[in-house]
């Protein structure tokens, strides 16, 4: 096993210490979350779980003028807060970019740590997406044409939905339920994250956690694509996992690697939700693969 510094694990992985108006975006991104929930149409917290954290929202593509001949591609996205905070209500933000340009987007929260095991997260974001297969064609998204995007630990979460093996989860799911996933910032290596001190106490990994929920420790997955981009003003650390998930998973799985200029681990998120962005092109890129 590595051994790493501590002071050096917090430096690379506390985000909000190398972004300081940090504040700022959690901030707008609540505001403008509101504004869009009652600015256009959605369904909200859903349950697709027992737990009070198992909730999601449903925004239906808008009309494009053409007669479908099928439902709308589906984005699932998830948010970040390394696995122990934010909230599903931060980030409808985002969807006004995607449901414009014909996409049904679905947002699913989770329970957070310490309540919960980042495995335990895993399972209820495979639970998200097994109701978002079965449920979303009432909303006019197609089952059959489903894209994860996520943030940070949403990343992580995003690479693992493209790894699951659907059928093994319920007999009715299929080998491609997600067909592609694009984790920005994503997390992929999950032993230094188990050492670093400010998140020892919250997410309490073990080395088992670690082997389980780690995508760089498994297999390439045998179908689907993975874009995996970062900010290029991000620390090392956030950029060597998005090298990392590459080399582990080889560039048939993920041909596209990025590092996007003159962002960090907060504005890549504002650049998801701006549709000349080149982020949002590679979004809507993989969502276009599912036709």
């Amino acid at each position: 096993m590595t051994a790493y510094d501590p002071a050096w694990l917090d430096r690379m992985y506390n985000n909000r210490a190398l972004v300081p108006e940090h504040a700022a975006y959690f901030t707008r991104w609540k505001e403008s979350s509101a504004a869009v929930r009652s600015s256009q149409p959605c369904t909200l917290d859903v349950a697709f779980g027992d737990s009070a954290g198992q909730k999601l929202d449903v925004f239906p593509a808008a009309p494009t003028g053409k007669a479908a001949a099928r439902g709308a591609p589906v984005m699932v996205f998830i948010h970040g807060g390394y696995w122990r905070s934010l909230d599903k209500a931060d980030h409808s933000f985002v969807v006004p970019a995607f449901t414009s340009a014909g996409v049904c987007v679905v947002v699913p929260n989770y329970d957070l740590c310490p309540a919960v095991t980042i495995p335990d997260i895993t399972l209820q974001m495979v639970r998200a997406l097994a109701w978002t297969w079965r449920h979303v064609a009432e909303f006019g998204g197609d089952p059959n044409r489903i894209t994860v995007v996520g943030h940070s630990a949403g990343g992580h979460l995003a690479a693992m939905m493209l790894a699951c093996l659907w059928p093994q989860h319920a007999k009715d799911l299929p080998k491609d339920l997600v067909k592609n996933a694009l984790s920005i910032s994503g997390l992929y290596d999950l032993e230094p994250v188990m050492h670093t001190p400010f998140l020892k106490d919250s997410l309490r990994l073990t080395p088992q956690q670690v082997l389980q929920a780690s995508p760089a420790w498994m297999p390439a997955p045998p179908r689907g694509l993975l874009y995996t981009v970062a900010g290029a003003s991000e620390s090392d650390e956030f950029l060597r996992h998005n090298v990392l998930i590459e080399k582990a998973w080889g560039p048939k799985t993920v041909p596209v690697r990025e590092a996007l200029l003159g962002l960090d681990h907060f504005s890549v998120v504002d650049a998801l939700a701006q549709s000349p962005h080149r982020l949002h092109q590679l979004a809507m890129d993989l969502i276009g693969k599912t036709a």
